[in-house]
């Protein structure tokens, strides 16, 4: 449709500076699609006109309207409503539109030519002590459908995340497995790494509170207890000694990382993601420390009397912001500048996009306030993609602590779920096991990815898996039907040339599909604006229903006797198909050929 604003602007300026002779004419035109309960295909806003025209919104658009109706080699009927001026376009431009897509389909609404520029997007950043969870999904979700439409719609994508595997919380674990753990192994426990380090960390609470709970009852303070339990104490000294680089230690912590990020990596692969480069906090909260001391001397940042270092934040009503304790050590803030430094070194990317909850809002503001304080320019380019927090109806699929919902269980519900509902709907007889097994992994999966995504990220949300998996309404796996239905009436009506020998006058249901079909580039570059999976997801949904309203309101294609309107039907289901594919593997989701 932006092509056709393009055309149409071109008309209308020519019109208005020499036939009309509007004085202060700048060229800017307004359109919009036109409503559905009006005859049209796009809509001309004649308000900000008028006062070019001198004259009513109304008499501006009759005006505009005549004199394009009689000159416009586009425009075959109009109508006006009040100050909108709906447009009629010819058969020709969107039969010409719809055939030259289909020649370019394999690039077909995504960006052609030199890239725009580069993008960095950081997303997952888990903890090492715990397997990913469904916070994770939401984020690892939008980061990776985020980085795709950017992509396509031309930008150079640098995909990165900073693996928190450094204190306190990593040490519980390293204890608890070191005293209770009986050198088990994921071999041995038969469980993924991630999963073994997680039970560990559960299991390190579950003791420290037993801790507490003994030292309460021989008469101590709680908050003391805490304090001076034994196994808090120990998990402090393993931190000391791990920043002392103690080899036992370190080589402790390696051996359990690794079975961390054998576990990660398969979930990753599961989901479909991965990154061009990986950060680890356990480098960058050391670097952090020396970009921040190479800056002190600046302006608006101080020493106090104990030592610590901190940013002026007053200019900006803020509270001043510590980076360096008193004893010298790094705050979350400190390793966050050190890492964005190094990246602006390595990459040097337009725009770097966080993918953090939106608890971390205040974080991301200073973070961009700090750097910018330290004279780095760049750092106008930092955004924080914030999202809110996803939860499960009560009840539903609690992991095995009770507390947290495990990424690993809730992917392998998800494709339980879908085999059950496949099974009773019965779309499954024609597939052999393997086609089976893979049919309900990529509706599951797409199920939970689509439902998740469609969702505006800045909003909470609750996910409900067995409404996820409905093969009607706003779903993934409703739009996956579409495109196999699509893929099997294409495999039993094959055409290899589908060029239009001829005219062929369209009907409203083809004209609507084509309109929607052309409005796909500009969904991509308005997502890609917006950093929104959501508006990409809910034109599909739209296109979907759009699709299936004008495949059961027109003459089965199978009975269709006019050759030239099977062609362009046949064009039509060709392109909705690429479209659907192409659209659907922006949001990180597969598309099957059968279901």
């Amino acid at each position: 449709m932006k092509q056709l604003e393009k055309e149409l602007s071109v008309q209308i300026t020519e019109l208005i500076n020499q036939k009309l002779s509007w004085k202060g004419f700048i060229g800017e035109i307004q359109f919009q699609e036109t409503r559905k309960d009006f005859a049209g295909d796009i809509t001309v806003l004649a308000f900000p006109l008028s006062r070019f025209s001198k004259k009513g919104p109304e008499e501006t658009a009759e005006l505009l309207g005549k004199e394009l109706l009689s000159s416009s080699d586009l425009v075959v009927g109009y109508n006006v409503v009040k100050g909108f001026l709906n447009l009629e376009i010819n058969n020709d431009y969107w039969n010409k539109f719809l055939f030259d897509a289909l020649q370019e389909k394999d690039t077909f609404g995504f960006h052609q030519g030199e890239k725009k520029g580069r993008k960095m997007v950081e997303f997952s950043s888990p903890n090492t002590n715990k397997p990913l969870h469904l916070g994770h999904l939401r984020n690892i979700f939008l980061g990776d459908s985020i980085s795709r439409i950017l992509s396509a719609a031309g930008n150079e994508v640098v995909k990165v995340q900073i693996i928190n595997d450094r204190g306190i919380h990593i040490c519980k674990s390293m204890l608890a497995w070191l005293k209770f753990g009986k050198n088990e192994t994921p071999e041995s426990a038969q469980m993924k790494g991630d999963h073994l380090v997680g039970k560990y960390y559960v299991i390190f609470d579950q003791k420290y509170k037993e801790e507490i709970a003994k030292l309460v009852d021989g008469g101590m303070d709680e908050e003391k207890a805490k304090q001076e339990a034994p196994l808090i104490q120990e998990a402090r000294e393993m931190l000391r000694k791990w920043e002392s680089a103690d080899p036992e230690v370190t080589d402790l912590w390696k051996k359990m990382n690794s079975w961390v990020y054998e576990g990660f990596n398969e979930t990753y692969d599961h989901i479909g993601t991965s990154f061009d480069k990986l950060y680890y906090e356990s480098d960058t909260y050391l670097i952090g420390k020396e970009k921040v001391l190479e800056h002190e001397d600046q302006k608006d940042f101080y020493r106090k009397e104990d030592g610590s270092l901190w940013a002026n934040l007053e200019k900006e009503g803020l509270d001043p912001k510590i980076l360096l304790r008193a004893d010298g050590t790094s705050v979350y803030m400190t390793q966050d500048i050190g890492t964005a430094i190094i990246r602006e070194e390595e990459f040097h990317c337009d725009e770097y996009y966080y993918v953090v909850g939106n608890e971390q809002d205040y974080h991301f503001k200073l973070l961009k306030l700090i750097l910018k304080k330290m004279g780095f320019g760049w750092a106008e380019g930092i955004s924080h993609l914030s999202y809110g927090m996803v939860d499960l109806p009560s009840g539903k699929m609690k992991s095995r602590e009770g507390t947290v919902v495990d990424a690993d269980d809730i992917m392998n519900e998800m494709e339980s779920t879908a085999e059950a509902t496949a099974k009773e709907l019965g779309k499954i007889d024609e597939l052999d096991d393997a086609e089976r097994s893979e049919l309900f992994r990529m509706i599951g999966l797409g199920a939970l990815k689509y439902f998740i995504l469609k969702v505006d990220p800045k909003k909470n949300m609750l996910f409900n898996p067995e409404e996820s998996v409905d093969f009607n309404g706003n779903t993934g796996p409703f739009i996956q039907y579409t495109h196999a239905r699509i893929k099997s009436i294409l495999k039993r009506l094959e055409v290899k040339d589908l060029k239009l020998d001829g005219a062929v006058e369209l009907e409203g249901e083809d004209k609507n599909v084509i309109k929607a079909l052309s409005n796909f580039p500009q969904v991509i570059e308005e997502s890609a604006d917006q950093k929104s999976p959501a508006h990409l997801a809910n034109y599909l949904y739209s296109f979907v229903k759009q699709f299936n309203h004008f495949y059961q309101n027109t003459t089965p294609l199978i009975k269709e006797e006019n050759e030239i309107r099977k062609k362009l039907r046949l064009a039509i289901c060709e392109l909705s198909a690429e479209v659907i594919s192409r659209g659907m593997g922006l949001l990180g989701i597969n598309v099957p050929e059968r279901m």
